[in-house]
């Protein structure tokens, strides 16, 4: 197929990886404008940007997707198919019913569930045991298109919104490809979304990583995990931000080991055990184990190179 592909960040490479290794021809990748980074305002190139050039695709930039210059030199690219992947702006009717085939969104979530923004984290957060990618065809709303095809993938036990994250990038890319040459093929009989079923998640903000202890220590543990790498969970120690990269949840044997017998009478945030290599934090519900850690203006560690340099006593607040 001739097609334009519109995305932006780290999430949309794979899918345009894909494409550029396909047999489809890719008339113009469209991204978002280059911005300043850091004090010396440097601009840099979005790394759908850097991909594109690399193959020698041609870039466009608009300021917004509705500038009217910019929607007549996308219609006379001619293009049968317009791929959207994380694009980072909403999209006027005039362009979704451009071309032959519609527009088609790579959607980081099992449709309806999780429209929006951020469904990798908050699939981990909300402790999702499956999530997946949606094939949609895109119309004037918020992720409601008619789905395509859907690709599941279980969650580990561990799963951190980063690992998922480079995960559904791949499943996305894949699933892209299966979606064009069956829409091609006339394989596809688009499904309406069941919007008893709909949901909508945020885009996240830097102060949902501060911990409340007054959580159970099972959500705190998720939370830690869906936050990991941005914007990360943290709590603070000595009036400091103290960050928490990795915890677990402490089991009943683990705590009896420990000399602890009733966690329910525990303060929420208050230490109660310091071992030779861990943290343990009181919760709403259950013990939190702290495996790793990084204080304000240091590296990150594990508990236990943390407490080589740190007095942490048993009975104090975090």
């Amino acid at each position: 197929m001739r097609l334009v592909f519109m995305g932006t960040p780290d999430f949309a490479v794979g899918t345009l990886q894909a494409l550029i290794e396909s047999e489809h021809e890719i008339l113009a990748v469209v991204t978002q404008p280059d911005k300043a980074k850091g004090r010396s305002g440097k601009l840099t190139y979005s790394p759908v940007k850097e991909c594109a050039l690399e193959a020698g695709i041609k870039v466009l930039q608009p300021e917004k997707a509705r500038d009217e210059d910019f929607i007549k030199e996308l219609e006379a690219l001619g293009a049968e198919v317009i791929v959207v992947v994380a694009y980072g702006q909403i999209l006027p009717e005039s362009i979704i019913n451009m071309p032959k085939y519609g527009c088609i969104n790579v959607h980081a979530s099992l449709l309806p569930k999780y429209r929006g923004a951020a469904p990798i984290q908050w699939a981990v957060i909300n402790g999702d045991k499956v999530s997946g990618v949606t094939t949609m065809k895109m119309d004037v709303g918020l992720d409601t298109g008619d789905i395509l095809e859907v690709a599941e993938l279980e969650l580990d036990k561990k799963e951190t919104g980063g690992s998922l994250f480079d995960k559904l990038a791949g499943v996305g890319a894949k699933l892209l490809i299966k979606t064009l040459a069956d829409l091609k093929d006339g394989k596809i009989e688009p499904k309406k979304q069941d919007e008893a079923s709909a949901s909508y998640v945020h885009m996240l903000k830097k102060s949902l990583g501060q911990i409340d202890f007054k959580n159970s220590a099972e959500e705190i543990e998720r939370l830690i995990r869906g936050l990991n790498p941005w914007p990360s969970a943290y709590t603070s120690l000595d009036s400091k931000m103290l960050k928490i990269w990795d915890a677990d949840l402490a089991d009943q044997e683990e705590l009896k080991l420990l000399g602890l017998s009733d966690s329910s009478d525990f303060e929420p945030g208050k230490i109660v055990a310091v071992s030779k290599n861990n943290i343990y934090v009181a919760c709403g519900s259950g013990v939190l184990r702290l495996n790793e850690l990084q204080a304000e203006g240091k590296k990150r560690m594990s508990c236990a190179d943390f407490l080589k340099g740190h007095k942490i006593e048993a009975g104090r607040l975090i």
